[in-house]
């Protein structure tokens, strides 16, 4: 994958993002594309606005998608390496790529994915980490509750 496409899908994320945290959430987005470019979904982590542990970035992108015949041949981008429950939905339905923003505030599943053959794209964008250190200094304790550390 080129970086100017993954640059460019990365920042329907970011908007996503910014959408859930000006919404009063945590601000992870998430975006999933047909290699073609079409854009299938996009959502962004509703865990605080909906009350439901499960809306997860990666869920909300997936749901938006709606039903696929395969999912074989898509990419997912998040602003995040995604955590263990949207890196199971990944290899659930065979997501073949997925381009993370950062890993550096959070380290998912990304390198399970990779042993078991999606393609990972690290952009280790700044305004991804930027976005998330801001969101994890102003709201520890959300931010512990959503990775499950508390």
């Amino acid at each position: 994958m080129d970086g100017t496409q993954a640059q460019e899908w990365l920042a329907t994320a970011v908007a996503e993002a910014r959408a859930g945290l000006a919404e009063g959430g945590i601000p992870i987005g998430a975006a999933l594309y047909r290699d073609d470019g079409t854009l299938l979904g996009r959502g962004h982590n509703r865990r605080v606005q909906d009350d439901d542990p499960s809306m997860h970035a990666e869920t909300a992108a997936f749901r938006s998608a709606g039903r696929q015949r395969s999912y074989r041949g898509t990419t997912m981008v998040t602003t995040l390496s995604p955590c263990w429950y949207c890196s199971g939905l990944v290899r659930q339905f065979g997501i073949s790529r997925v381009v993370i923003g950062e890993s550096e505030t959070f380290q998912g599943g990304h390198d399970w994915l990779a042993s078991h053959g999606v393609e990972i794209v690290q952009l280790n964008d700044p305004e991804c980490a930027a976005m998330m250190r801001a969101f994890i200094e102003d709201h520890p304790n959300l931010w512990n509750e959503d990775i499950g550390d508390e």
